[in-house]
């Protein structure tokens, strides 16, 4: 009887401890929730907006993008000053409140999801929180299980929302997930402590230290900081467009079927899981952060490539393979910046990063979308089944994913120059002591000499929808 009580009081033990599993839990629930509304998704955009939902998709995503890129550093400063499990409480609320709103009011979902972007930078908190509980050596690992968990929640979750939507209807579909972002709140709220001592929190903070544009103004003076940016700006760009548009993109012009589709998002979550924990964890031990990082962006230039002109169902499928292996360059990336930064920094440089994150979102859509139209590629259509092509394949079926690629090369040789040992406070010139007092909140509490520097840290691929 003792030992089958004993997970039961080992986990109240640790209710009031802030662990790496709180953050793995918030992160699948709030994903898996989103994950089942794949399949309706895509039908209420077709039943909305007819013959412009990739238009519309891409507005929405967009000003869901420019909104988080305006709120992400102030979230960011603010959980350095008054602690994480507020704000984390506060983004998972608003990023999980349209869900709802799909069946009841379609036109009221899409403009919750525009502006909820003002709230949805759950991983720059979740990047923070565990920056907060986890040593230097640890943090790579801790930050690779988070995106494995990201990618975790979408292996089957897809699939069990089509299968439900064909079987029982959508009305099912959005009210499980619905159920399963209410239970999301309601650990944040009951049973994830909070993260930041407060003797190292923040003791001040200012309103220029969270305008994003301040932020861009600033990163400049800092070469270190610029050369991340820049990097994580090329680099996700082509990401966040390949996100807005892939699904329609796999069945409109290689022809995939919902099944499919399901089955290739499964498969490329299992082995994200894989490449993000095993792997990622490998390497950054045997060749560091940096080697790291670039590797993933060699990756990311082949899946792209391969994506541009891949028309045939394998070429697609062993494509999907390099994506998983080009999802360790955001865990890795994150890593560098968290590395730059002081523990009391950790909100703020999360934030500023998930800020250029958001930008992408919003601007990654638009230019898919424009580049799309440019090479007379039609992806508005929404057939039941997808029918055989009656015209010849184009030669380059995916232009905007080789633009994509090419902006990923310009991203590895700015990478190239990233030093691999730098901390913000180890600039001592006015310019870096300037971005180093814009980057944290001042003034700043004197740091336990327990408390270690941050290491890898980024964010993470953003939401589908």
């Amino acid at each position: 009887m003792t030992i089958g009580l004993t997970p039961i009081i080992d986990f109240c033990h640790q209710r009031g401890r802030a662990t790496v599993t709180h953050a793995v839990i918030v992160i699948f629930l709030e994903f898996f929730a989103w994950g089942l509304l794949t399949t309706p998704m895509l039908t209420v955009l077709h039943e909305t907006f007819q013959q412009h939902e990739f238009l519309m998709n891409g507005l929405i995503q967009g000003v869901k993008g420019f909104l988080s890129f305006l709120s992400a550093p102030l979230i960011g400063a603010l959980s350095d000053v008054w602690g994480r499990k507020s704000f984390l409480l506060m983004t998972v609320f608003f990023t999980c409140a349209p869900i709802p709103f799909m069946r009841l009011s379609p036109w009221w979902y899409f403009a919750l999801i525009s502006v909820s972007g003002a709230f949805s930078v759950t991983f720059s908190v979740i990047f923070a929180y565990v920056a907060d509980i986890t040593e230097e050596h640890e943090r790579s690992t801790a930050y690779g299980l988070v995106s494995a968990t990201f990618a975790a929640s979408l292996v089957t979750s897809p699939a069990i929302g089509a299968f439900l939507s064909h079987r029982f209807g959508d009305s099912l579909v959005v009210l499980v997930a619905t159920v399963i972002a209410v239970l999301d709140i309601a650990f944040v709220f009951f049973l994830v402590p909070e993260s930041l001592p407060d003797k190292i929190r923040a003791s001040g903070f200012s309103w220029q230290q969270a305008d994003p544009f301040h932020s861009l103004r600033r990163v400049g003076q800092n070469p270190t900081v610029l050369l991340i940016s820049v990097t994580v700006f090329l680099s996700y760009l082509p990401e966040a467009g390949q996100y807005s548009s892939f699904f329609l993109y796999l069945k409109q012009v290689i022809h995939f079927t919902p099944a499919s589709i399901a089955a290739f998002i499964a498969m490329v979550g299992i082995l994200s899981i894989i490449a993000q924990t095993v792997l990622l964890s490998v390497l950054m031990r045997s060749i560091g952060n940096k080697k790291t990082v670039l590797l993933g962006l060699c990756f990311q230039i082949v899946q792209l490539t391969w994506y541009g002109v891949g028309s045939q169902h394998w070429m697609v499928w062993a494509a999907g393979t390099i994506v998983a292996l080009s999802s360790i360059t955001f865990p890795a990336v994150s890593a560098l910046v968290s590395y730059c930064a002081s523990a009391d920094q950790q909100g703020v440089v999360q934030g500023m990063i998930t800020g250029i994150r958001g930008l992408c979102n919003g601007l990654g859509p638009a230019l898919y979308g424009f580049i799309f139209f440019l090479f007379d590629v039609e992806l508005s259509d929404t057939d039941p089944e997808p029918q055989t092509p009656q015209t010849e394949t184009p030669l380059v079926p995916g232009p905007p994913f080789l633009i994509g690629a090419c902006l990923v090369l310009v991203a590895i040789f700015v990478a190239i120059f990233i030093p691999e040992n730098h901390k913000l406070s180890d600039d001592r010139s006015p310019k870096s002591t300037t971005v180093a007092t814009t980057l944290a909140p001042p003034p700043l509490l004197k740091r336990s000499s327990s408390v270690v520097w941050a290491s890898p840290a980024l964010a993470l691929p953003g939401q589908i929808f």
